[in-house]
């Protein structure tokens, strides 16, 4: 009979991983914020009946998709205007990924291609998975992948060419 590991044992090793796809999927960063905190809140609830043989980071990455449409739907239904805003939350990164040129071709991308991108690159998952989650064929979700990487190659070539002396 074999033990589970401890939760904070898994909120350690594939944080980073929801956090990163939290982050490319939601282009706000207060939004990735609270979508990796609900993500582990619910996985804690959900850990104990979860099979010794399961795949803990697709798992985990299935509930932050699902947590990331939640925070879209919420915050689509309630906005809140405010004179100035709050300091950005720290953050497991300690790079401030919303700067980089890379973050901003992720972001550019329409929304498919950005999740199916994130979803396999930083999370890992297969693509069957992704079709499962996202809605369509696994070979759908391969060619979304092939366009969402061509057009980061095509984005990040012509910003490296503009920002490079001749």
């Amino acid at each position: 009979m074999t033990t589970k590991q401890p939760f904070e044992t898994l909120v350690t090793q594939h944080g980073p991983v929801v956090w990163r796809v939290c982050r490319a999927v939601l282009s706000i960063p207060a939004d990735a914020e609270d979508a990796w905190s609900e993500t582990f809140v619910a996985a804690m609830r959900a850990y104990p009946d979860l099979p010794d043989t399961a795949n803990v980071q697709a798992w985990l990455v299935t509930i932050a998709h699902r947590k990331a449409v939640d925070v879209v739907r919420a915050r689509a239904r309630t906005t809140v205007p405010v004179a100035v805003l709050p300091e950005p939350p720290a953050h497991l990164d300690a790079v401030p990924e919303h700067d980089s040129p890379v973050w901003a071709a992720v972001a550019a991308l329409p929304p498919r291609q950005r999740h199916v991108v994130a979803y396999r690159y930083l999370g890992g998952l297969p693509y069957r998975q992704i079709a499962e989650l996202l809605g369509g064929t696994p070979e759908a979700a391969r060619r979304a992948v092939a366009d969402g990487l061509a057009a980061l190659r095509r984005t990040l070539t012509t910003t490296d060419l503009e920002g490079e002396d001749r």
